[in-house]
């Protein structure tokens, strides 16, 4: 095995645990990255037998600078030709490591490979399964991918890591500064790690969504392309629809009401894509909901990036735990 994994991690509890134990002699070296956790994660995984790297306190915590510390970690003795990253709330699926590393030894032109994410227990809430359902994404060429993955080194090397002053996004980032320097990306149809959320309040799908709208805004200012109807979905279901709202209340019931028809709409088109995504009709009807709801908070998620950056001030990472 000529895998370096690195796994990176704030405050993650019982998951860590898991994710260490998932991870112990499947890779060349494993690596843990922490992010100021105060919960007892270093000495986990210093009995775990993992190279600990503790970020700086004085500096903002990323996902992203947490990603390059343990890269530049992996790189500073016997380093391997592959890097697997994978968060601290994810457990390996075994297997993963040698399958992946053999599709990149079998194509030299793949800058990563990623497989499937599944949630550990779905049941628990719909916020739970509307993750699960997130994660699952067909596989073959990609254009992005979330956090997990492994990526050949030389191919990290080029575009530079991933960008720190992310706070969210980060992986798509990098994704397609991959794609722009000429690197392939792929899905294998392979199951990769096992997940937990354990969002259970609504408070914390709230969070989520917010952190989303964030990076949307975000993506604006560095791939305009990407996520633009996503972009353009929220201001029109967040901000755009609720003023004509609020306008027409003053005139009479005739546009709050068909303000209310298109939210229904859209309700049902997205509960109608749901099903053909392979939803239960009841679940998919469930899950548009929060799909509708959604824009509220990543609404506020995208004020929330704007405003900080007239302002000229470094974004914070928000968490939903």
């Amino acid at each position: 095995m000529t895998v370096d994994l690195i796994l990176i991690g704030r405050n993650e509890g019982d998951r860590l645990i898991r994710a260490l134990q998932a991870a112990r002699g499947q890779a060349q070296r494993l690596i843990y990255v922490d992010s100021g956790s105060t919960d007892g994660s270093v000495a986990a995984a210093r009995t775990a037998g993992a190279v600990v790297v503790e970020l700086d306190m004085s500096v903002p915590f990323s996902a992203a600078r947490a990603r390059n510390a343990g890269f530049e970690a992996a790189q500073a003795e016997h380093p391997a030709p592959f890097v697997q990253f994978i968060d601290g709330d994810c457990a390996l699926v075994p297997g993963w490591l040698e399958a992946a590393e053999a599709r990149l030894r079998q194509d030299e032109t793949l800058g990563l490979v990623t497989g499937w994410r599944s949630e550990i227990a779905p049941e628990a809430s719909i916020y739970n399964r509307i993750c699960d359902h997130e994660w699952r994404r067909p596989a073959g060429p990609i254009a992005v991918c979330g956090g997990d993955m492994m990526v050949r080194v030389e191919a990290y090397q080029q575009v530079g890591g991933f960008n720190p002053t992310l706070i969210a996004g980060e992986d798509e980032d990098f994704g397609l500064r991959l794609a722009q320097a000429g690197w392939k990306l792929e899905r294998l149809p392979l199951e990769m790690t096992r997940h937990d959320a354990a969002i259970i309040r609504f408070g914390q799908w709230w969070r989520r969504a917010v952190r989303a709208g964030h990076a949307f805004a975000q993506m604006g200012t560095l791939h305009p392309s990407h996520l633009r109807i996503e972009r353009l979905r929220v201001l029109a279901y967040g901000l755009i629809l609720p003023v004509i709202a609020l306008i027409g209340a003053a005139h009479g019931p005739a546009m709050p009401l068909l303000v209310v028809a298109l939210y229904g709409l859209s309700w049902w088109r997205s509960a109608r894509g749901l099903q053909r995504d392979g939803l239960a009709r009841n679940e998919a009807r469930a899950q548009a909901v929060f799909l509708t709801l959604s824009k509220f908070p990543n609404l506020q998620g995208m004020g929330k990036y704007w405003l900080m950056r007239l302002a000229r001030r470094n974004p914070k990472i928000i968490e939903y735990q």
